[in-house]
């Protein structure tokens, strides 16, 4: 087996354990929110996971394994690496951003307080609410919420979940941070399995799993949108390396034998 057929089996492995929880998730039609206490210690711990993925701390991410990965492999292929992320995340964003319009799929919390009995000063329309402006998307989350108080009192958020639903107003599909976190995966693990380094790109695995586990937990992405959010990574992760691997062909500057 060579190197490059041992590296896509690994990424392949790890895209497949990445499809697991949402695949069956969907199959078996069971959604994660509400499951949590969305005030516990858990809530909060997949707050900040679901964080490294939100603007502008994703870019934090995204620096933080630059880092990483300059300091533990050979400069040539750190700047590939450089590259591939940056086009494969230019890519997924604007994929994330041209699906959301189209698709018009609302969120599970948004849906879920639609279907609860608010005070009617409270209550929201799936009509209306993506005709509103997003300033006035997230007046109305914040008023639904403290209505939501009233009907559920058992109900109750972190000061920071409750500003992340009054922030993500946007639409369901396909799940941004998703797409974001298993594009990097993707992306950096190709190039840090080249590096022979096998450890952080199993790290970044986890952290893909439990960004998709957070997104659906805290109540702001269904089941397929986590799956198909997956499936469409490896497409802006493999158009990241295709165009870097076109312009800076790995045989120029690593030894022939570690890229047969």
């Amino acid at each position: 087996m060579t190197q490059h057929t041992d590296i896509f089996r690994r990424l392949g492995l790890a895209w497949l354990l990445l499809l697991i929880t949402p695949g069956l998730l969907l199959l078996t039609r069971y959604q994660l929110f509400p499951l949590i206490d969305l005030q516990s210690n858990l809530a909060t711990i997949l707050y900040w996971i679901t964080s490294t993925g939100t603007a502008p701390y994703g870019v934090a991410t995204v620096v933080f394994v630059l880092v990483i990965a300059h300091r533990m492999m050979p400069k040539a292929l750190f700047i590939s690496l450089f590259l591939a992320i940056s086009l494969s995340q230019l890519s997924s964003l604007a994929l994330s951003h041209t699906l959301k319009p189209y698709f018009k799929e609302p969120r599970p919390n948004l849906v879920f307080l639609t279907q609860q009995d608010l005070p009617t000063d409270a209550q929201l329309s799936l009509d209306t609410f993506y005709q509103l402006d997003k300033q006035t998307r997230s007046k109305a989350i914040a008023t639904a919420l403290e209505g939501l108080k009233v009907v559920k009192p058992e109900m109750k958020f972190t000061p920071r979940i409750h500003q992340h639903w009054q922030d993500e107003v946007s639409y369901s599909f396909p799940s941004g941070h998703t797409i974001f976190a298993v594009t990097l995966v993707l992306t950096a693990g190709y190039y840090l399995l080249l590096a022979g380094l096998p450890s952080f790109s199993l790290a970044l695995v986890a952290w893909a799993l439990l960004m998709g586990l957070s997104r659906m937990l805290l109540g702001m992405h269904w089941p397929q949108d986590v799956l198909f959010s997956t499936v469409l990574a490896v497409f802006t992760s493999g158009f990241g390396i295709f165009i870097v691997n076109k312009l800076r062909p790995l045989k120029c500057y690593l030894p022939e034998k570690s890229i047969d």
